[in-house]
């Protein structure tokens, strides 16, 4: 990272390859979404949705391992300490697979109970168990798949880690095709497609740091679980976490009171919604994601006026292109929905009305994703927190009040109505911790 090249420079030639990056490999989830709503129906979109949860909390837990030690690595490399670097990597390495046979334990045990906590019924039931099947075997490669990517990015190769990435969606994309329209393997085969591509994401990613491409290059012998590193990438990521586990966890609840205040069609629609916002959470956390090693690189070197450059530039970025994607959304809502079903009109209405109802505040998870992610990126896991853990919390009373007066609109409307809520606070605690931390007066250093 050179400090004397512009940091707007570096910041788009962090951010666009990884924007890429997240939307490719989150292009393997829709396209899981297309498959299912035209194949399978209704029922498999609800059944998918009624797993999510759980698969969200996997991927939380690789995020947390991903983005915690990518952070210290670029703080540790910021400040030269090279060998430190090396061992935070080995250190996130190791804890991943330390991780994935208790994953797979956890499936085992509570996914029954959670699936039918959230109103499954005995059909729903027995497609979503299929694909959840496949994630407890495969739960090392899920949480790989999301790490390590992260881990090459802050390794100075942000085009080799949207490579990896391209590889996976394509091979999920044709084996999707093959397993789930031609085979009529149904969930299984979407899980299955998943899982192969995951698979091969990290065995490829892994080997990348025994290659001499990479910045920080390993060997058996550097292998070096450094205990006291735990914490550090713990506090840093577990926002990360907490932001797929507040997904997960909302879905779940949302899951539950569709099916007590609607029926399992309205499931259905919320999955359809889910699918269509990953393109834009997708390019929010890739936003966020480009700007996390360069924050922490000029945090660790103290030069504080790039902090704050690349923090109004990813916040302007992220909110704009919300605001663009939720008017073009209501203008084209008919045409979006129809690329996941085309002959249920009961699934298209309720989806439609979910997008006017659900999405006009989408712009503010954007601004949230951001800040999440400067925190993290600065080593203050704790506000990062706070912005995750209250945009769950605050969700709560909205969700419990709403539904009972207005019904399933009461639901819908919950979301957008605590964005607002928890934003409000979020930037009284930012503006102040600008103020006091990265004053306009400091060197400028560009």
């Amino acid at each position: 990272m050179n400090n004397q090249s512009s940091i707007y420079r570096q910041f788009w030639t962090y951010t666009i390859p990884t924007v890429a990056a997240m939307l490719v490999n989150g292009l393997y989830q829709v396209v899981d979404g297309i498959f299912i709503g035209r194949y399978i129906g209704s029922d498999g979109l609800a059944a998918i949705n009624l797993a999510w949860p759980i698969i969200g909390a996997v991927l939380g837990l690789g995020m947390l391992v991903g983005v915690g030690t990518g952070a210290l690595v670029s703080i540790k490399q910021g400040g030269n300490a090279a060998v430190a670097a090396r061992q935070g990597l080995t250190t996130g390495l190791l804890l991943l697979v330390l991780l994935a046979p208790i994953v797979s334990l956890a499936l085992y045990c509570f996914s029954d109970s959670l699936l039918l906590w959230q109103g499954a019924d005995p059909v729903v039931f027995d497609l979503a168990k299929q694909y959840l099947m496949v994630l407890m075997w495969s739960a090392i490669f899920t949480l790989g798949s999301i790490a390590l990517p992260f881990l090459i990015r802050n390794d100075s190769s942000p085009n080799i880690a949207t490579g990896l990435m391209v590889v996976g969606a394509v091979i999920n994309i044709v084996l999707d095709y093959i397993l789930i329209a031609v085979m009529g393997w149904e969930l299984f085969g979407a899980a299955l497609a998943t899982a192969v591509a995951q698979m091969l994401v990290t065995l490829i990613a892994v080997g990348y740091f025994f290659t001499r491409t990479a910045t920080i290059r390993l060997s058996l012998k550097s292998f070096y679980f450094d205990y006291r590193s735990v914490p550090t990438i713990f506090g840093i990521g577990t926002s990360s976490f907490f932001m797929y586990f507040y997904g997960a966890a909302m879905v779940a609840l949302h899951n539950t009171l569709f099916t007590q205040y609607g029926d399992v069609t309205m499931v259905g629609a919320y999955a359809i919604l889910g699918y269509i916002v990953t393109v834009y959470y997708l390019v929010s956390e890739g936003i966020a994601n480009g700007m996390q090693p360069l924050v922490s690189f000029n945090h660790g070197a103290s030069l504080q006026h790039n902090v704050r450059k690349l923090l109004h530039i990813a916040m302007g970025t992220a909110t704009a292109l919300g605001v663009v994607f939720i008017v073009g959304l209501n203008f084209y809502s008919i045409e979006f929905v129809s690329i996941f079903v085309d002959n249920d009109q009961a699934l298209i209405d309720y989806t439609v009305e979910g997008i006017r109802l659900h999405l006009f505040a989408l712009f503010l998870d954007g601004f949230l994703v951001v800040v999440a992610a400067f925190y993290q990126a600065i080593n203050r896991g704790g506000r990062a927190m706070v912005v995750m853990v209250g945009n769950m919390l605050i969700q709560l009373p909205f969700l419990y009040v709403l539904p009972k007066h207005l019904g399933v609109q009461g639901i819908w409307l919950a979301y957008p109505l605590s964005n607002i809520a928890i934003t409000v606070v979020v930037v009284g605690m930012l503006v102040s911790d600008i103020k006091r931390f990265y004053p306009k007066q400091a060197v400028q250093v560009v």
